[in-house]
């Protein structure tokens, strides 16, 4: 198991970019600033550029720096959301993405019918999630709930739903954006427990955060990245 990127680089188009006073104030915040003007087409964001890592499994990466630093751009290189414009991108297992834990939801399904259509959007084989529909269901506390459509839940009600079908399965690499946090006090803690026990039993941890004492606490490595670039990273994780 393990990730290997070598020499990625990730640009965005800019389309008409001489007429951006409001876009251009927003991508100075998004990506530093760093626009590459083109004879020969339109400007882009250079969002990363050079990124080259080599995480082995049992290794937990936290991903450091700025908003626009390119933190969750390249989460998202690695679920394969974004395609490098140059480099190698290496994965030897299976990648489970908390990047967007609604990614996948029906609001005309019921809560039942959420699990199965995200379940399967996590890649969980129809047999295995048969099994997993009780500990999901009990997990959620939502009860009859889970028999009308998600349209009718709360927000609330939404997350913990999603939170309980994405931390159902053991997973091989795990991608996070930020350590979630859902419900009330009590939900809190106990989901707290839940992705603790998930993040420990993954193979591979990439997790992006702003919050050191946390990346210290749940990770073995820190990567710090700027305007796109490795800046900072242990030597057996950059090569």
């Amino acid at each position: 198991m393990y990730i290997r990127l070598n020499n990625v680089s990730v640009r965005f188009p800019i389309y008409d970019a001489k007429q951006r006073s409001f876009k251009q104030t927003m991508l100075n915040v998004a990506t530093g600033g760093r626009i590459l003007e083109s004879r020969h087409g339109p400007a882009e964001v250079e969002a990363l550029r050079d990124i080259n890592l080599d995480i082995r499994e049992g290794e937990r990466v936290a991903l450091l720096g700025h908003n626009g630093s390119g933190k969750t751009t390249l989460l998202r290189v690695l679920a394969g959301v974004y395609t490098p414009v140059q480099g190698v991108i290496s994965v030897r297992g299976k990648i489970t993405s908390l990047l967007d834990s609604m990614l996948g939801m029906d609001g005309d399904a019921t809560g039942f019918e959420n699990i199965r259509l995200r379940a399967l959007f996590l890649g969980i084989k129809p047999n295995a999630i048969n099994r997993l529909i009780d500990d999901i269901a009990e997990f959620s506390e939502l009860g009859d709930f889970l028999n009308i459509p998600v349209r009718a839940y709360s927000s609330g009600m939404v997350l913990r739903l999603a939170f309980a079908i994405s931390t159902s399965v053991q997973p091989e690499i795990l991608l996070m954006d930020e350590w979630m946090s859902v419900g009330d006090e009590r939900f809190k803690q106990k989901a707290a427990e839940r992705l603790e026990s998930f993040v420990n039993d993954a193979g591979i941890l990439v997790m992006a955060t702003h919050d050191l004492e946390l990346a210290h606490r749940i990770c073995d490595k820190v990567v710090r990245l700027e305007h796109g670039r490795i800046v900072e990273a242990p030597e057996s994780t950059v090569h």
